[in-house]
């Protein structure tokens, strides 16, 4: 007889009972998962608040904050920083302008740790401090009819023309006694003739390249590229010589413009006079088929002796019969002095009158083939005529008659840009010849605002402004000394 199957416990029940088991054990804990693992991970970053309070509208605040890892952060208002690697921070607050007033902030610089997990705070309040008012600080001395100052981009030296030929140096306060260069054989003083202004080729740095305006011992116009020395950066190559472009100027002594200056767009500029008389009997001005009474534009950037000089693209008279393609704007008497504001680009040019008006024209950077009214016009009036047409003329922004303000001959300025005075950010400055004061304006909506006199005079007869490698400024004296504006 077989035998019944046997109801007992075997080694496959017993499997199978332990995995029924271990289901109901894993059900009743939560699916196997600890409670524990919801935790999140500790916090690795944190953050920083900033208040920045007294700041009118319209205005920006100045704030810097930097810190681990190379971090920095510009703030006009206040705001939370998110995601910081933990490590402490520094905040720094500078002046605002506020018109021709600042605001000065509280605390200047701080310090806070931002630690993970957490918000650190911080606070900056403006507040306004006293009108800027301004006063000069003699630089340097004993020089012989200083012309003009300028220095390459961020160099501590300041280089100055002297009239007759030579151009010094100022290092470390000190007037070097060797020239930087000297010239003197090559020009003279006769009239208004003479060395009267250098430019730095913007990569001055790498290639060496300055550029001269002066006059030959003809009377000549000649723009000249040279080079400074290999082994003494206090010293010019003597033998670096490559006349880019002469121009004749016959007949008078007055009249030769006189700056050379690289525009924001990298070519060179330079503003010559009428050619000189009274009047511009010669009709230079108006003509566009010469190059007097002009502003030209040249391109010397791969200047060579069989090709001095290219014309740059957009000049306006470039490849049209019987004018000539270096002219960029006509129609004016003595540019002694003019100025690009890279910032705005925006074109300053102070014309010196005849007779009655000293003008200021103000232009976009880019307008080429402007024509300044000479000797159509002497400032807003006609000239020699009660009745001119102004068709197609651009007219002044700033004029100043010859009663009115005691002047006789515009010395122009430049826009500030430097770092010392916040509040005279944007303005222009201007002097004149005979009167020797120091006034200012800015453009706002295509209008001069912010006029102010600085009430600065008495220093002899303003030669010139100059411009350091910081872009503080200076004005120069027919007393022999340099002054630098600073705050009083």
């Amino acid at each position: 007889m077989r035998n019944r199957p046997s109801f007992g416990t075997t080694p496959r029940s017993l499997l199978a009972l332990f995995f029924l088991l271990c289901m109901t054990l894993l059900a009743s804990c939560g699916g196997g998962h600890d409670d524990d693992d919801n935790t999140p991970p500790p916090a690795t970053t944190g953050s920083l608040s900033i208040t920045i309070a007294g700041v009118p509208a319209g205005l920006a605040g100045a704030v810097t904050v930097s810190g681990p890892n190379a971090y920095s952060r510009a703030l006009t208002a206040g705001a939370t920083l998110d995601a910081l690697v933990p490590g402490s921070y520094t905040i720094v607050a500078t002046n605002i302008a506020n018109g021709t007033g600042s605001l000065a902030p509280t605390p200047l610089t701080q310090q806070v740790t931002v630690s993970a997990g957490a918000t650190a705070s911080a606070s900056v309040s403006y507040a306004a401090t006293a009108p800027l008012a301004l006063r000069l600080q003699e630089v340097a001395s004993g020089l012989n009819a200083p012309t003009f100052l300028t220095a390459p981009d961020n160099d501590s030296r300041l280089f100055i023309i002297e009239r007759a030929g030579r151009i010094r140096v100022v290092e470390n306060g000190n007037l070097l006694p060797t020239p930087f260069l000297d010239i003197s054989n090559l020009t003279s003083t006769t009239g208004e003739r003479g060395l009267l202004s250098m430019a730095f080729h913007p990569q001055y740095a790498s290639n060496g390249y300055f550029f001269l305006y002066y006059t030959n011992l003809a009377g000549d116009i000649v723009i000249e590229r040279r080079q400074v020395s290999a082994g003494n950066p206090n010293l010019a190559d003597a033998l670096s010589s490559l006349v880019i472009i002469t121009i004749a100027h016959p007949t008078y002594t007055n009249h030769y413009g006189g700056l050379v200056s690289f525009g924001p767009d990298g070519y060179l500029y330079l503003g010559t006079g009428d050619g000189g008389g009274g009047g511009d009997p010669q009709g230079n001005a108006q003509n566009q088929n010469v190059l007097l009474g002009k502003l030209l534009r040249l391109d010397v950037n791969a200047s060579s002796s069989a090709q001095p000089y290219a014309i740059p693209a957009g000049n306006p008279f470039a490849g049209v019969a019987g004018k000539r393609a270096e002219i960029w704007a006509y129609g004016l008497r003595n540019p002694w002095r003019y100025a690009f504001d890279s910032t705005a680009q925006q074109l300053y040019i102070a014309d010196v009158g005849q007779a009655n008006v000293e003008e200021v024209n103000v232009r976009a950077v880019s307008q080429a083939g402007n024509n300044y009214g000479w000797n159509i016009m002497e400032g807003t009036q006609c000239y020699n005529s009660s009745n001119c047409s102004q068709t197609g003329l651009v007219l002044p922004l700033v004029e100043y008659g010859h009663d009115s303000a005691g002047g006789c001959s515009i010395t122009g300025g430049y826009v500030y840009r430097g770092a010392a005075l916040p509040e005279l950010a944007g303005q222009y400055l201007y002097s004149d010849y005979c009167s020797g004061w120091l006034k200012s304006f800015s453009v706002s909506n295509g209008s001069a605002s912010s006029v102010k006199d600085w009430g600065i005079s008495n220093v002899g007869n303003i030669l010139s402004f100059g411009q350091d490698g910081r872009k503080e400024l200076y004005m120069l004296s027919s007393n022999g000394k340099v002054y630098r504006i600073v705050r009083q």
